[in-house]
């Protein structure tokens, strides 16, 4: 059986996928991936996966396009008993192996967390997640501690026209929204 190698934490530890299942006879998995395009995981060639005896790093071998899907081989690992032990497992990296984006994009891990304020200074709450609608994106906004009401909110993501500012050090981010709807 394939051991995987002990490894510190990554320093920002983020979510690219997860392995789902095992594909074939041969050691293959499969993926899924939140990275956009989805076969922009395969970019990654070192990976942590969180087990419960601690962070263990695998080296992507080969991934490719199946079907409507992605599978992957990761070296070490020859046969489908093998990967099983890995099989349901997220697969991190550091963030910060992440390309740098220009002034004013944003990845969504980034605006995850960010107190969500109006412009006329009221809290409506945290973003929590970001969901993807096909025309444009949308902020899950969900109350926290001090925030207008206790009310989950969906805010377009429209910079200059619902999102007004976004601040990373601050952890703020600025809408025009009514906190009434």
């Amino acid at each position: 059986m394939s051991e995987l190698k002990q490894a510190a934490a990554p320093e920002q530890a983020l979510v690219v996928g997860r392995i789902t299942s095992v594909y074939g006879v041969k050691g293959w998995v499969k993926l899924y991936s939140h990275t956009e395009p989805m076969q922009g995981i395969f970019d990654y060639k070192h990976w942590w996966l969180k087990t419960p005896s601690g962070w263990k790093t695998v080296e992507l071998s080969q991934g490719r396009l199946q079907g409507r899907g992605l599978v992957a081989s990761v070296k070490g690992y020859t046969d489908r008993d093998q990967v099983k032990d890995i099989c349901g497992m997220d697969v991190y990296i550091d963030a910060a192996e992440l390309p740098e984006l220009e002034e004013g994009d944003y990845y969504w891990s980034q605006l995850e967390g960010l107190r969500v304020i109006t412009k006329e200074g009221v809290l409506l709450g945290k973003v929590s997640q970001l969901m993807e609608t096909g025309a444009n994106d949308v902020i899950v906004v969900r109350a926290c501690e001090g925030s207008f009401d206790r009310e989950e909110r969906l805010i377009p993501y429209a910079p200059g026209t619902y999102v007004l500012n976004i601040d990373l050090e601050q952890q703020e981010m600025v809408v025009d929204w009514d906190p009434e709807f």
